[in-house]
């Protein structure tokens, strides 16, 4: 079997794991959250608007201290809805298994024994700081 119809199995089976079903709940509901996506718009306008100021010859400082403020209140209010939360959860927990595979694929890539390397979180691809990641 070749390479390319392997990663095709594994997209497959990507798509079938737990994880990534969970992130596209969440996604969904954070979709459908009304009052989050009032938000996210709420802060595009504020965002636009601090850009539209920044790019003015004239631009007035207290006006662009007064959009970066109401920005990062709404951003704070976006981070902290729970489908907001639930979703940054499920995209980590996805994100973790697709670090690891991409990993084994990379190091296998690299000479190493795919059936022993793994991922490390602490691994900072400079081996001289390496204390081995198994």
């Amino acid at each position: 079997m070749d390479l390319v119809a392997l990663a095709r199995q594994m997209g497959h089976a990507i798509q079938d794991e737990k994880a990534y079903k969970d992130l596209q709940t969440a996604k969904e509901t954070a979709d459908n959250d009304k009052e989050l996506q009032d938000l996210i718009g709420e802060f595009n306008l504020k965002r636009m608007a601090i850009n539209n100021e920044a790019c003015k010859e004239d631009r007035d400082e207290e006006k662009l201290r007064t959009l970066n403020t109401e920005m990062r209140d709404l951003y704070t209010k976006i981070m902290q809805n729970e489908n907001m939360l639930a979703y940054n959860n499920a995209k980590t927990d996805l994100d973790t298994i697709l670090q690891r595979v991409l990993a084994i694929i990379t190091q296998s890539a690299e000479g190493e024994d795919p059936d022993t390397t793994d991922f490390s979180a602490s691994c900072t691809h400079d081996c001289s700081t390496c204390g081995g990641c198994h």
